[in-house]
């Protein structure tokens, strides 16, 4: 009997855990210096690449953010930051795709030109490796596949720290890298970013939300300034 009330508890812990409120910060983590990036209900905090404004597609509904498909542009955070870590929760459509990018400075056409992309997909679209979920996009491909299906959210997460830079998935490590290293330089010279100079040029830059012509939803995203 004892075993059967912890197993209850655990599993009614666990169910509360996953349905913690979206888009509020803690005690805690407003203590450890956590700023939200989307508050539920506006785009305060996002305007567009080389635009003030966020372009006029982008919804919120449902304490989640996404684009209009068809006419989308991509948004970019008002801030910049250099070293930080970013927790965000996403929502892909069958065989969708997107990302979010890191890094973004205004230079060029697209925000993917200077910022390196954290892949969002569906990973029954048929990618290579180096093109699925929580890849590095084109350049390092996940451990593994931890993706959960269409229309669930996951829970994504980009830590970035002197250079080092780490892809989380629904609590895996899947990618790691080293910005500027001999073997990151090699691949990105081996791949479509050899074209732009300014490909993860900068140790600072904005947070970027893709909109690739599929619908995709964003939540609960934070970050906090790491040293």
């Amino acid at each position: 009997m004892k075993l059967v009330i912890v197993g209850l508890a655990l599993a009614l812990s666990l169910s509360g855990a996953a349905m913690a409120q979206p888009n509020v910060l803690t005690p805690k983590e407003k203590a450890a210096g956590w700023k939200l990036l989307f508050d539920g209900r506006t785009l305060a905090g996002w305007r567009g690449f080389k635009a003030a404004a966020p372009d006029p597609g982008w919804r919120v509904a449902d304490g989640a953010l996404g684009p209009d498909p068809k006419t989308s542009k991509d948004v970019i955070s008002k801030d910049t930051f250099g070293d930080f870590e970013l927790s965000f929760q996403w929502k892909i459509s069958k065989l969708g795709n997107s990302g979010v990018m890191y890094h973004v400075i205004e230079v060029g056409d697209e925000t993917y030109e200077s910022g390196p992309e954290y892949q969002i997909l569906d990973n029954a679209h048929g990618e290579p490796p180096l093109q699925r979920a929580a890849s590095l996009f084109a350049l390092y491909a996940p451990a593994k596949d931890a993706t959960r299906p269409p229309g669930e959210w996951n829970q994504g997460r980009i830590v970035v720290r002197h250079g080092h830079v780490e892809h989380w998935l629904n609590g895996a490590k899947v990618v790691e890298y080293d910005l500027g290293s001999p073997d990151f330089k090699a691949r990105v010279a081996g791949s479509k970013f050899a074209q732009w100079p300014q490909f993860a040029s900068s140790a600072s830059g904005h947070i970027a939300l893709q909109n690739h012509g599929d619908a995709v939803w964003f939540r609960d995203l934070k970050i906090r300034p790491l040293k």
